[in-house]
């Protein structure tokens, strides 16, 4: 792993919502991102001396996180109440696609990508604890999550991988023959091939992070794949994750009724096809916690959070 190099900030900006859990840019660099209260949002101007423009595109009528814009003028929304998500960005007409998986209700979808063969894989996080009890999940350590895949014209998901590790963000190998999942309390990157003779089958991709995993992007098929992570590594948080799985379920009890306040170190990685890391950036005693989300908007890093009520820009590193 990379020695970690500074992240650098060069400005924050208030959106008019809280949790801006996940940031993808579209081609002119609006970033697009869902609050709290249901609204899907679009920032214009981040990179910009003035002050940025904020425009409400649609309300799920849910909790909105990963999204994936589509070449047709929509999004897709995986929201932690509703499911699987398609938005008209020119209306706000939001459809859903699916909310539920072999006749269990959905909940937290937590991030989606659409392929080229028209199908959409998205992950769910936990089939135990809902989001707002995600820390109970990442305590428990229940490997509940799964990675999903619905068919083009289909409402029914199919189950491609269970058993993950709060399965989180979700990006696409350039050539798409793989997806690479993040699974935050493990601490690592998996690969699931889509194509060629392991087709169907999982290995590690990255592991030992230096930090949680939590939503990942990819601009473009030739960029690096950016990970978030969220939080770093808690020494008493893996001697936990040993234990029986009685004390944890007790502990995640405790844990999510406990008060919580994020750490102040933060980073964001990058890597490529190969499963080598091209950079690691962090920041410690950051004024900015939780980053759970990263893009890359008019040559800088956009940065978004479960908990703050904005986004940030920083530098972006320069390249190897």
């Amino acid at each position: 792993m990379h020695e970690p190099t500074a992240l650098v900030p060069v400005r924050y900006f208030a959106i008019g919502g809280r949790g801006p859990e996940d940031v993808v840019a579209d081609a002119r660099g609006r970033v697009l991102t869902g609050v709290e209260d249901g609204r899907v949002l679009r920032v214009d101007g981040l990179t910009e001396p003035a002050e940025p423009r904020v425009e409400v595109l649609a309300d799920t009528g849910g909790r909105p996180l990963g999204l994936e814009l589509l070449p047709d003028d929509a999004l897709l929304v995986c929201d932690a109440e509703r499911g699987l998500l398609r938005v008209d960005l020119t209306d706000g007409t939001v459809d859903v696609l699916a909310d539920s998986v072999a006749g269990e209700r959905l909940r937290f979808c937590s991030n989606v990508v659409a392929l080229a063969d028209g199908s959409v894989c998205f992950t769910v996080s936990s089939r135990r604890h809902p989001l707002e009890h995600w820390i109970g999940d990442v305590v428990e350590h229940t490997a509940t999550g799964r990675l999903l895949r619905l068919a083009p014209g289909s409402d029914t998901p199919e189950v491609l991988l269970d058993g993950l590790r709060f399965a989180n963000g979700l990006a696409v190998s350039g050539d798409g023959s793989f997806l690479v999942v993040a699974e935050t309390s493990a601490y690592r990157l998996t690969r699931y091939w889509l194509t060629g003779p392991r087709a169907g089958r999982s290995e590690p991709f990255v592991e030992n992070l230096p930090g949680m995993p939590d939503n990942v992007w990819r601009g473009s098929p030739d960029g690096p794949i950016r990970v978030a992570l969220a939080g770093p590594r808690v020494p008493a948080l893996d001697l936990l994750h040993r234990t029986a799985p009685a004390v944890r379920r007790a502990a995640a009890r405790v844990a999510v009724h406990a008060p919580f306040r994020p750490t102040g170190t933060i980073g964001v990685l990058a890597v490529d096809d190969t499963g080598t890391v091209v950079h690691h950036l962090a920041r410690r005693h950051s004024g900015f916690r939780m980053v759970t989300s990263v893009c890359e908007s008019g040559g800088r890093l956009v940065l978004g959070s479960l908990w703050e009520r904005g986004v940030a820009v920083c530098e972006l590193p320069d390249p190897k």
